[in-house]
């Protein structure tokens, strides 16, 4: 039991659902061990197999992998039932030798995936799944002890709210995107994020993935590390818990979890163990369906609403007004929920328009990240000077 604390979650801590999902279990996962009565998940399991692994790295035999194929696409199947369209993994399941790079078993085995999310999101389940091996939670947990304490992100926003009287601006330091590659070739993102925060940005967001947007979690360290004051945002594809210890430990103040990717249990659980390590949740959700979801889900504080569809990439800001209509922006007043309008932000017209829909902060990256001087951009994207009077500063 000693080797499952090392990620600050106990069993007496973790709902039982999060444990357990209450469907109709296959009978591989009586092979899963027992303690105090519950069944261990997945990820608990494989945490304490990294913690047990006397050379510090992860256990991964092919029986180990062939059950964790299993387990996953139960939870696949779960994740329909909530509307979910993101399958998790490739459905054929883990190559027959586990060698070769990943894109040569998608070939190989006919493995398709629908749409660039679902492509980003089976790249990234790899790389958790390599990087993991080698940076195990217990040293982790060790690198989160000494990191710098967690500064209060949804503060920030509600404090830029209130001084400015205009939506809160989290500015995203962001080199490329699937949509529009390269959209900043001399890209310092240390030299960005002080642009922005001098032209009045509440938060940084920084981009880590690396693939697909050019990011990295280097980034994120060297901006933390470059003296930046304003919370940092970890923009990532969060998969998996382990995920969340490593932004922590990277200097995250805030990570944001898609509600396209996840089931509402691991956000539940996500969520839980955000709390635990002081890390503000971004909620993300781009439809009717996801917005209800994640209002039925208790101590939710922020909500983004994307107006860029993920799975096709077209971008609608109208989408903030609707979902923001009616019984569901009740909830969120009621709530005291802070919306965040994201993508599709350009003018400050786009910006009067969302905040007269509800929001009280946005994510903007590409209409700023492309000026020449982007602390510029950030007063040509408000049609006026948000900066921090020197005498406030």
């Amino acid at each position: 039991m000693e080797s499952l604390m090392c990620c600050d979650v106990s069993f007496n801590s973790i709902p039982s659902s999060s444990l357990n999902y209450t469907f109709p279990r296959p009978r591989f996962l009586s092979s899963l061990p027992l303690i105090n009565n519950h069944r261990l998940s997945l990820p608990i399991l494989r945490a304490q197999q990294q913690s047990e692994a006397s050379d510090g790295s992860a256990i991964g035999d092919s029986k180990v992998d062939t059950t964790e194929w299993k387990v996953r696409n139960s939870q696949d199947e779960i994740a329909a039932t909530q509307g979910i369209r993101i399958r998790r993994r490739p459905p054929t399941g883990p190559s027959l030798h586990h060698v070769g790079p990943f894109e040569f078993r998608l070939q190989n085995e006919g493995n398709t995936p629908r749409n660039i999310l679902e492509e980003i999101v089976w790249n990234k389940d790899v790389e958790v799944a390599q990087v993991k091996g080698k940076k195990p939670l217990f040293t982790l947990k060790k690198a989160i002890d000494n990191a710098p304490p967690p500064r209060d992100f949804i503060g920030a926003l509600k404090a830029s709210y209130t001084r400015t009287g205009r939506p809160a601006l989290i500015a995203e330091v962001k080199k490329a995107s699937p949509s529009q590659g390269v959209l900043r070739e001399d890209f310092d993102p240390v030299e960005i994020a002080k642009a922005y925060e001098n032209g009045g940005a509440a938060c940084i967001s920084v981009l880590t993935d690396q693939k697909y947007f050019q990011g990295s979690f280097e980034n994120l360290e060297a901006i933390r590390n470059a003296g930046v004051t304003c919370p940092l945002l970890c923009k990532e594809f969060i998969v998996d818990a382990w995920q969340l210890y490593y932004a922590r430990a990277k200097g995250a103040d805030a990570v944001s979890l898609i509600a396209s990717i996840l089931p509402d249990l691991d956000i539940k659980y996500m969520t839980k163990i955000c709390r635990m390590i002081g890390l503000a949740v971004l909620v993300e959700v781009q439809d009717e369906n996801e917005m209800d979801r994640i209002l039925k889900i208790d101590g939710i504080e922020l909500i983004g609403i994307n107006n860029r569809n993920l799975e096709t990439f077209e971008v609608d800001i109208s989408n903030t007004k609707k979902l923001l209509e009616g019984e569901r922006g009740e909830k969120i007043r009621q709530k005291d929920i802070t919306v965040v309008g994201e993508s599709g932000l350009f003018t400050p017209a786009d910006v009067a328009y969302v905040q007269e829909a509800g929001v009280k902060a946005i994510l903007v990256g590409e209409s700023i990240v492309k000026q020449k001087d982007p602390t510029k951009g950030i007063e040509e994207l408000f049609g006026k000077d948000i900066s921090v009077p020197t005498a406030l500063a």
